[in-house]
């Protein structure tokens, strides 16, 4: 997949460009219906698959604060990626752009600059200045310059509508379970293994303590996890802690993600690792003591090899 920043000069490099728009926070099932079809469509009349998207997130532009994400910007793109996408602009969201009409975008950058073919949005998409453009506006701009707009509808999961904004409720609450089936993957964090305390190591259950790089980034609540963790392109089982350790720490501490893989005993420091998150285990809490507190662990290591009895 390549990767531009701005459209300008795409189109001789890449023809026939049907193109998805919006901001694919999640990447979450609706997103992966909508990115699925541009990329069937594409192969129907040999074109380039394509996503407009923005960086940063345009509320973040326009109202000085975003919501919190749910994939980092690597692994957003890495998403977009294997579901077949040949060509991401990435642009710059600034206050000129925002400025732009409806009228504007569809004529100077989809028709002008790109000339697409085929436009895939969402049923809630919005854009230009003071987002009065929706896909009715797009539908009549492609029937006055000739290109196609396809409307994807409300996708519902068990009759749950999907939404970025669902999907970052469940992980403040810490439901892996049930984000996962509106993400369509297993949530997921990614991140370069530090040296921590090591207090796991003197209990008996080394840890690995994850550096998540980006601020502004939805991770599940405080808790006990059973994970799968990718290293090295294998996956191990794993049970993780996201929390302040209030043992050692009592709950004023910045709160950080540190895991046990069951059945694993290499050096981690310094690797890029993903944990994967599959069941919430148990809420975070105090012990009276180091002992306890590894008898716990224990059992916490017994629920997550049995939370992973037919998971995939």
């Amino acid at each position: 997949m390549e990767i531009y920043n701005t459209w300008k000069g795409v189109k001789e490099k890449h023809r026939d460009l049907v193109i998805g728009l919006g901001n694919f926070d999640g990447v979450h099932v609706g997103h992966q219906r909508l990115i699925s079809g541009l990329v069937e469509e594409s192969k129907k009349i040999g074109g380039t698959p394509a996503v407009f998207t923005f960086f940063p997130h345009p509320m973040e532009v326009l109202t000085g604060k975003a919501p919190p994400r749910l994939l980092t910007h690597g692994a957003k793109q890495d998403t977009i990626r294997q579901l077949g996408v040949k060509v991401l602009l990435l642009v710059p969201f600034t206050l000129e752009f925002a400025d732009h009409s409806p009228d504007v975008f569809i004529e100077n950058i989809l028709v002008r600059d790109l000339d697409v073919r085929e436009v895939f949005v969402g049923y809630n998409y919005t854009f230009g200045k003071g987002g009065r453009g929706n896909p009715e506006t797009l539908i009549e701009g492609g029937g006055r310059h000739g290109f196609k707009v396809c409307v994807i509808p409300p996708v519902a999961v068990e009759g749950v509508l999907v939404s970025s904004t669902l999907i970052r409720g469940l992980l403040t609450d810490g439901e892996v379970a049930a984000a996962r089936k509106f993400l369509g993957y297993p949530p997921f964090v990614q991140g370069v293994v530090v040296t921590g305390e090591c207090r796991g190591r003197t209990l008996g259950f080394p840890t690995a303590n994850l550096l998540i790089e980006e601020d502004g980034l939805t991770v599940p609540a405080n808790g006990v996890y059973a994970v799968k963790v990718q290293v090295d392109g294998e996956h191990y089982l794993g049970v993780a802690n996201i929390g302040v350790k209030p043992t050692f720490h009592g709950f004023n501490f910045k709160p950080n993600l540190e895991v046990h893989l069951l059945d694993f005993h290499a050096d981690l420091y310094g690797k890029e690792i993903k944990v994967f998150f599959i069941r919430r285990i148990r809420e975070e809490k105090v012990f009276s003591s180091p002992g306890e507190l590894a008898e716990q662990i224990r059992a916490d290591i017994n629920r997550a090899r049995s939370a992973f009895c037919g998971v995939e």
